[in-house]
């Protein structure tokens, strides 16, 4: 059972998490690689990070044949959401766009979790992730030109959603590096693999950075993936997967602030995109508040 510090220092940890994740988006619009060769320049480089921290390795050689295929399986999702999310970037040349439709993660969390872990299913992370839908809604309203961007960036939210619910539900016991070295090692090898197929269809004029995007690259790679994704993993250990999914909703707060002081997307974006964005981290806001307000009445019956 969790210690009320062993909840506190998770909870730091994913904050933590959080910031440096924030910085994703920003360092995917300032790379000129695409996608794809972004994705896969990342991962080796994150694996490259991990792999020399003592006891990395002998804790992979003690994870079960059945659990390393799992987190395998897991570390191909994860590379699927980063193609996506920086797919959406590119295409809407908007880091902010795509960093709020990340926050409809949420909303998947609450339907996936209760299915996944067998956990209670709660009314109220429903009624939240429907209403970050409505800010959704309003986040559409800011042009055709980002329609395709918003897509992409939902559908990148949904898998997410996916590999942090199946994260919570294997991650228990587990040597954290250890395992933040296999997922980002599969998804690397997925890539490589692929790469005849996702050549033909996302080709990739250059797969090998340039100038000061190996500079990028290597704080998106070692800070902004191997330390924040073993922190997020290792939060899980104690917190749930909505509410890690719904803590990581912070990272479109830092992200488009980022944005508009770094990139001077603000020109770009209109009202509705403001308000959108709005219901979605107000949503993000009310979930400790209710959840408090909720369990205060429980116990009082």
């Amino acid at each position: 059972m969790a210690t009320p510090n062993n909840k506190q220092k998770a909870y730091l940890q994913l904050h933590l998490a959080v910031f440096l994740f924030g910085f994703t988006a920003i360092l995917g619009k300032l790379i000129t690689l695409e996608q794809t060769a972004l994705v896969w320049n990342r991962l080796w480089i994150a694996v490259l990070g991990l792999i020399f921290i003592p006891g990395v390795l002998a804790g992979i050689r003690n994870i079960s044949k059945t659990n390393f295929i799992k987190f395998a399986g897991i570390g191909i999702l994860v590379a699927l959401h980063w193609l996506t999310f920086y797919g959406s970037i590119k295409v809407g040349n908007s880091a902010s766009v795509t960093l709020a439709c990340l926050a409809t993660s949420s909303l998947f969390t609450s339907i996936l979790e209760p299915l996944i872990t067998k956990s209670k299913f709660q009314w109220i992370e429903l009624l939240l992730g429907l209403l970050v839908i409505v800010g959704i809604y309003f986040l559409s309203g800011v042009g055709e030109t980002y329609y395709w961007a918003i897509v992409i960036g939902v559908v990148s939210a949904f898998l997410a959603s996916l590999f942090s619910t199946l994260n919570k539900k294997y991650i228990s016991g587990q040597n954290t590096l250890s395992v933040s070295t296999i997922e980002l090692a599969s998804g690397f090898l997925f890539i490589s693999v692929c790469y005849p197929v996702l050549q033909y269809v996302l080709p990739q004029p250059q797969w090998f950075p340039e100038g000061d995007d190996w500079w990028w690259l290597i704080v998106l790679g070692l800070l902004c993936t191997s330390l924040a994704f073993a922190l997020s993993l290792d939060a899980l250990k104690v917190i749930s997967a909505f509410i890690s999914n719904l803590s990581i909703n912070l990272e479109p707060v830092y992200g488009i602030l980022l944005a508009i002081w770094l990139l001077n997307e603000d020109k770009d974006l209109n009202f509705d995109f403001y308000f959108g964005t709005t219901i979605i981290l107000g949503a993000v806001l009310l979930h400790p508040i209710l959840t408090k307000l909720l369990n205060n009445k429980t116990k009082g019956l």
